[in-house]
């Protein structure tokens, strides 16, 4: 079966899900952070990084740093991206880069606890877009300028089959990066054209080749459902080809399609076919790779069994602090979440990343765009982060971090879900888990659990 795509855009819905009862697509929402930067605005005034760093835990931090460039922009991305960069631009970009490192750095030493980092991630973008000597100066701003000792904690690094050149490739092995990620999305030519990403599968073949002569420890493969034309046996040579390099991770992606993307231009609908084509090729990939020996540990997400793990047991994402660099990057305090501006459209994300390069260091000393954290914010982000992985959440962790209880705190959502068959009741009382047809429905499970002032503040916005 076929389904065309319908020109939806669930990422920014335009009318806010009903809290209680979250009707439609099962596909309303990727939740990859709570609250999602749509919901973030203008802070004023401008808090300075000291004061929102001071008494936080330093001890377990996650460094991010964004590179917004790319070869090219595929159909279905909304991420903060650039296509090319004039001459000097990428130096220009990690100048800046490493005038806010060192405005970070200082602002994390103050208060006499120097931060220590858990992990490190450099995403984008397409982090591999930089030569293998700007890689190594991103390296170094880590290092150097912010204490992230590479070589000793998890290193996590995007890349696109165009760019994951020898010499790059030599660059992070040598760095210390321990899983590298490489955006595929399909091996088939006919469906990557349709998503309007120019590739050719010969190409992608020798890109993982170069990957696996690296001899990083993780190749993680990104697939992506539901393209125009795709097809369960189309889907499944995908799968195959993937399986074939036996990578340590997996991630299953449901197409989205968002305003502003090549894709988004041609308008708005919902299909209910679309719906059911995608959630019946995540059943049979997930299926499939069960089947091959992985462990599903989210819905998007599937380890190798046996495959090393590259994860910090020290660092939780629901609790401890993330520290972002560029624009595009996200920081989590306790009491806010931060970043520069953020938008989709090619025109006003240049004139982002043109502002952030000519920012002095004391541009980079205070937050300029976010959210504050609230109580209820910071219940809702810690059951989001938890109960959308496979393991599910420790009632008790959560008992002991608020005082309350999941079960009063979120009885309406929780009431749903069990109608719906999505939380796992054999789990006992004392952890929440998600049943398999749970996380199948994650994408609307998740927005079900947005307060209601970021629902409205995410429907309330505008692309741009």
């Amino acid at each position: 079966m076929t389904v065309t795509i319908p020109l939806s855009t669930p990422d920014t819905p335009a009318d806010p899900v009903d809290p209680v009862d979250p009707v439609g697509s099962p596909y309303q929402s990727y939740v990859y952070g709570y609250p999602h930067k749509t919901a973030y605005e203008e802070l004023e005034p401008r808090p300075a990084l000291r004061e929102l760093w001071a008494g936080e835990d330093r001890g377990a931090l996650s460094l991010y740093a964004h590179i917004p460039f790319c070869e090219v922009r595929c159909g279905f991305c909304n991420l903060f991206t650039r296509i090319g960069a004039p001459d000097g631009l990428t130096g220009a970009y990690l100048d800046a880069l490493e005038r806010q490192a060192r405005a970070v750095r200082e602002a994390l030493d103050e208060g006499g606890e120097a931060p220590r980092f858990a992990n490190a991630a450099f995403g984008g973008g397409t982090p591999t877009f930089l030569t293998a000597a700007e890689l190594s100066r991103l390296c170094d701003i880590a290092e150097q300028r912010m204490g992230a000792d590479l070589r000793d904690v998890p290193l996590s690094v995007e890349a696109s089959p165009a760019t994951v050149t020898t010499d790059r490739l030599a660059v992070l092995a040598e760095r210390g990066t321990t899983r590298l990620s490489l955006g595929v999305q399909t091996f088939v030519e006919a469906e990557a054209r349709a998503a309007v990403r120019p590739q050719r599968r010969a190409d992608v073949e020798a890109a993982l080749g170069r990957v696996r002569d690296a001899r990083i420890p993780v190749l993680n493969i990104d697939l992506i459902y539901g393209i125009t034309g795709q097809t369960e046996q189309s889907w499944q040579r995908s799968l195959d080809a993937a399986l074939a390099w036996r990578p340590e991770e997996l991630y299953l992606y449901p197409l989205y399609v968002r305003p502003l993307t090549g894709l988004g231009r041609g308008g708005t609908g919902v299909d209910p076919a679309w719906d059911e084509q995608r959630l019946r090729l995540y059943r049979h990939g997930r299926d499939t790779l069960l089947a091959s020996g992985y462990e599903q540990t989210s819905m998007r997400m599937f380890r190798r069994r046996g495959a090393p793990v590259v994860g910090d047991d020290e660092y939780a994402c629901q609790r401890d602090g993330m520290v972002g660099l560029g624009c595009g990057a996200r920081s989590y305090t306790s009491r806010l979440h931060y970043s520069f501006d953020y938008a989709v459209d090619m025109r006003t994300i240049r004139g982002i990343v043109d502002n952030y390069v000519a920012r002095p260091a004391d541009a980079f000393t205070r937050a300029t765009h976010g959210r504050w954290m609230d109580e209820d914010e910071r219940r809702r982000r810690h059951v989001l982060q938890s109960v959308l992985q496979a393991e599910g959440m420790v009632v008790a962790d959560y008992r002991q971090r608020f005082g309350t209880e999941p079960g009063v705190d979120f009885a309406a959502e929780l009431a749903l879900c069990a109608d719906r068959g999505w939380l796992d009741e054999s789990a006992g009382p004392e952890v929440l888990r998600l049943s398999a047809e749970g996380l199948a429905h994650s994408d609307a499970l998740g927005p079900l659990l947005f307060s209601p002032a970021v629902r409205a503040a995410m429907a309330a916005y505008e692309p741009k």
